[in-house]
C-alpha cells in the first residue's frame, strides 16, 4: 500500500507540473476566445490630433482590464498608468470600460493596441491605430506660361508627403480632365503623387482656370489653380459708317475696320482685291474713306489685321448704284392691304348687282299689274283697254307697295 501511495503521489505531482507548464504557456500565448464579451474599435487619426481607445466589457465578473501598446507594454492597468508617457490620459474607468486618450499622435504611435481582460482563459481585443498624414499644399506647373491657339500645353501637379497616397483630379472650367498619375513611396510609408495633363487650346480657353484638386482622407478643399493664357490671331469685322442706305454715285463711303486679338493687332492694312485702291481714297488708322463714288469703284475691299500669331481679314463688296437708285427703289408691297382692298371692291360690286336685280324685278312686276287692272271687271276687250289707260271709274284702286 505504501508503494501504491507513493506512486499515486508521484502521478499527482507530475500532473500539477504539467498543468503549471500549460498555464505558463497559456499566459505567454493568449488567444482571443469566440463569444467573449470584450470589445474595442479600430481608429484612424490625423497626425498631431488625439486618438481615444475604448476597452469595453459587456458582463464583467470583477476581472481586471488593462491596455497594452504595440510592444505589449502596459499603458494602463485598471486606472493606474505604469507607462511613463504623459500623452496617455485616463478618460474613464469602470467595471465595464477602460477608456484612454492619446494626444499629439505621431507616425511612431501607429500599430495594434491590445485590450486585455484577466479571465479564465484571458481575453484580448485589438485596436489598430492608423495615422493619416495630409499632403502639403499642391504645386502646379506649366510647360509654358503662354501658348498659342491650336497648340498643346501640359500642366503638372504634385502632392508631397501624404499617408496614404493622395489622388489628384483635374478641372478646366466646368470640364473634368483625365491625367496620367505616378505614385512614389518616399520614407516611413509616406507618398508623393504626381499627375500630368495634356490638351490643345483654343482662343476660348484664354483666362479659363485649370484646377488641380487633391482628394485625401486627412484634407479637404485642397487645390492649386492656374489660369490659361492663350494667344490667338485677330478677329476682323468691317462696319459701314456711311452711307446708311445704298451707296450711290456722288456719295461718300466711310468704312471702319474693327480688329481684336491677343496680342492686339499691330498692323491693319486696306486693299482692293485684284485691283488698286482708288487714287483719292484716304486711309486713316482703321478707316477707309472714299469721296464722290462712281461705278468704276465697284469691287471687293479687304481689311487685313496682323499680330504675332497670324493674319485675318474681312471683305466688303462695293456696288455703286446710280443717283436715282434710292428714289426708284421698289417699295415693299403689303399684299395683305391689297387683298383687303380687292375684297372690299368685290363685295361692293356684289351688293350693287343685288340691288339692281331687285330694282328691275320690282319695276317689271308693276308693269304687269297695271296692265291687268280693269280687265277683270270689263264687259269686253275695248272696255278693258279703256280701263287700263286710266278710265276705271267707280273701281277700287289696288295699290301695291314694295319695300
Amino acid at each position: 500500500m505504501a508503494i501504491t501511495g507513493s506512486g499515486s503521489l508521484a502521478i499527482s505531482l507530475s500532473f500539477f507540473v504539467i498543468l503549471s507548464a500549460f498555464l505558463q504557456k497559456g499566459a505567454a500565448e493568449i488567444v482571443t476566445v469566440e463569444g467573449q464579451n470584450l470589445a474595442t474599435d479600430n481608429i484612424s487619426v490625423i497626425e498631431g490630433e488625439m486618438a481615444t481607445i475604448s476597452c469595453r466589457v459587456k458582463d464583467n465578473d470583477d476581472s481586471v482590464i488593462q491596455l497594452l501598446n504595440p510592444n505589449r507594454q502596459t499603458i494602463y492597468f485598471k486606472d493606474v498608468r505604469p507607462l511613463k508617457d504623459s500623452r496617455f490620459q485616463l478618460v474613464n474607468f469602470s467595471d465595464n470600460e477602460l477608456r484612454v486618450s492619446l494626444s499629439n499622435v505621431s507616425l511612431s504611435d501607429e500599430g495594434r493596441y491590445v485590450c486585455q481582460l484577466y479571465t479564465d482563459p484571458p481575453q484580448e481585443a485589438y485596436a489598430d491605430i492608423t495615422v493619416l498624414v495630409p499632403p502639403g499644399s499642391p504645386i502646379i506647373e506649366t510647360r509654358e506660361d503662354v501658348v498659342s491657339e491650336g497648340n498643346e500645353t501640359e500642366l503638372t501637379c504634385t502632392a508631397i508627403g501624404s499617408k496614404p497616397a493622395a489622388s489628384i483630379r483635374w478641372m478646366k472650367g466646368e470640364e473634368e480632365m483625365t491625367g496620367e498619375t505616378t505614385v512614389e513611396e518616399t520614407y516611413d510609408r509616406m507618398f508623393t503623387v504626381t499627375s500630368r495633363v495634356r490638351f490643345s487650346v483654343t482662343k476660348e480657353d484664354d483666362g479659363v482656370p485649370v484646377d488641380c484638386i487633391i482628394d485625401h482622407p486627412a484634407a479637404k478643399d485642397l487645390l492649386a489653380q492656374r489660369n490659361l493664357e492663350v494667344l490667338y490671331k485677330p478677329e476682323v469685322k468691317i462696319v459701314v459708317t456711311y452711307p446708311e442706305g445704298l451707296p450711290r454715285e456722288g456719295d461718300n463711303l466711310d468704312l471702319t475696320c474693327i480688329a481684336e486679338g491677343k496680342p492686339h493687332p499691330h498692323q491693319i492694312n486696306w486693299l482692293r482685291v485684284d485691283e488698286d485702291v482708288p487714287p483719292h481714297a484716304v486711309v486713316t488708322g482703321t478707316d477707309l474713306y472714299i469721296e464722290n463714288l462712281n461705278k468704276s469703284y465697284n469691287g471687293t475691299y479687304r481689311c487685313v489685321a496682323s499680330n504675332a500669331v497670324g493674319d485675318a481679314y474681312d471683305d466688303y463688296v462695293l456696288f455703286v448704284y446710280d443717283s436715282r437708285a434710292g428714289e426708284g427703289a421698289p417699295q415693299k408691297i403689303d399684299h395683305a392691304v391689297i387683298g383687303g382692298v380687292v375684297a372690299v371692291v368685290m363685295f361692293a360690286i356684289l351688293c350693287a348687282l343685288i340691288v339692281l336685280g331687285r330694282y328691275f324685278a320690282r319695276h317689271k312686276g308693276t308693269y304687269f299689274t297695271h296692265e291687268a287692272k280693269g280687265a277683270d271687271d270689263a264687259a269686253d276687250a275695248d272696255t278693258a283697254i279703256i280701263n287700263a289707260e286710266g278710265g276705271h271709274n267707280n273701281t277700287d284702286e289696288k295699290k301695291e307697295y314694295y319695300i
